[in-house]
């Protein structure tokens, strides 16, 4: 049973909506799932339409069961939200946890105490922690095998992973606990340029951490949260629907397919580099926020279209070329690599546009879906400005731009 601890400290980044649309999108995929949900505000209740008046026991009751005298299973507080899912409810109580057990002999280790009874009926345990470092989140650090940080694709996301990163490190050093860390990249929105940058940054520093799979920002999973509902059953046919279902594959396939496992003080050597980094995106995004307060009526007026889309990182159709723009401020070397060039980078060099550090390249090529990848001074990697991939067989992904 793999315990998968879903964990930042900064509020607003999607980290309960992963929680419950992770967990349901595993079970559709025939997985046995248990969703504890370890916040107070006892969010995962809410949006999966269980009845707060209803909730007579909680995790709570079970994690200070032990400690009273008065052992309580957790299979008496489960609720069953489908075949293969089954939810610990939160409750407010959960607040006065850490008051509770002061000075109690191993509160730390409450919860995989809890879990152990229940080793053999699940393939896999989430934990939906608290936005804060307490005793709660120690206690789900304590149990798990694995760790998701939700990252919002946002400039502050980059300092507040590296507050992350130093406080997970410290949490497991103290436990003496080693955790496979992932980190998802979410609420991203493709429209704007701060988040494509910043999810080029992660891409950058993170890579063999970050997950392919990228939750895109989509109203649909908000309404399906506002009907108590996963998006699976809201809307299955919905962008957020697949994205949910390929992180789920993603994370079943890493089990499978024994991916190499990396500490917490690993991720941590590079926290200098990524606070650098986001300084600097902040410095380049002056201009353009300057750009959005200026009044309607003073701004100039629009440029043309092909113009505008040129200037759009990653690859756009225009009139019959193909137009690829990326960004790589360091890079003494541009190329391109696909299906259409018989994977010979060579032939489709990209041209340094700016001082900034843009590339460009425009092919004209036939009505097709094509498969590409990036070789940067060197070094082949998929295109952090096209959200479309699809997984080679070399377990990595491939960029994709069909031309119609």
């Amino acid at each position: 049973m793999r315990t998968i601890a879903i964990v930042n400290q900064k509020g607003g980044c999607g980290k309960t909506t992963v929680s419950i649309n992770l967990a349901s999108a595993m079970a559709e995929l025939g997985q046995r799932i248990l969703l504890v949900d370890m916040d107070p505000q006892s969010h995962c209740a809410v949006g999966l339409a269980v009845p707060e008046e209803q909730i007579e026991q909680s995790i709570y009751d079970v994690l200070i069961s032990k400690s009273r005298n008065e052992p309580l299973k957790l299979t008496e507080i489960l609720w069953q939200i489908s075949d293969k899912l089954e939810l610990a409810p939160a409750s407010i109580d959960l607040s006065a946890f850490e008051q509770q057990m002061t000075g109690i002999a191993d509160r730390e280790s409450c919860l995989i105490e809890v879990l152990g009874d229940i080793r053999s009926d699940y393939d896999y345990v989430i934990i939906d922690c608290p936005p804060a470092v307490g005793l709660l989140t120690f206690n789900a650090l304590r149990s798990a095998t694995d760790v998701i940080v939700p990252v919002e694709t946002g400039y502050f996301a980059l300092h507040g992973l590296s507050r992350q990163l130093e406080t997970l490190s410290i949490l497991c050093q103290r436990c003496n606990q080693q955790v496979d860390v992932r980190i998802l990249a979410s609420m991203y929105d493709v429209r704007t340029k701060m988040a494509r940058e910043v999810l080029a940054e992660l891409r950058k520093h993170f890579a063999d951490r970050l997950f392919g799979t990228v939750v895109n920002f989509n109203t649909k999973i908000k309404e399906a949260a506002s009907f108590g509902q996963p998006i699976s059953e809201y809307d299955s046919a919905s962008r957020g629907q697949r994205d949910f279902r390929l992180l789920a594959e993603e994370v079943i396939d890493s089990e499978a397919g024994k991916q190499r496992r990396q500490t917490i003080s690993d991720l941590t050597d590079r926290l200098e580099t990524i606070g650098t980094t986001a300084d600097e995106l902040l410095h380049a995004a002056r201009p353009a926020l300057k750009e959005e307060q200026t009044p309607r009526t003073e701004r100039p007026k629009p440029v043309d279209i092909d113009v505008k889309l040129s200037d759009y990182y990653g690859v756009n159709q225009i009139k019959d070329a193909v137009v690829f723009v990326t960004l790589y401020p360091r890079a003494e070397s541009v190329q391109i690599a696909g299906d259409f060039n018989n994977w010979q980078p060579e032939k489709t060099p990209m041209q340094k546009v700016d001082a900034g550090g843009a590339w460009k390249a425009k092919l004209t090529l036939p009505v097709g879906k094509y498969h590409y990848r990036l070789v940067v001074d060197g070094q082949w990697q998929q295109d952090p400005y096209n959200e479309l991939t699809e997984l080679n067989p070399f377990g990595e992904f491939n960029s994709v731009v069909e031309v119609k």
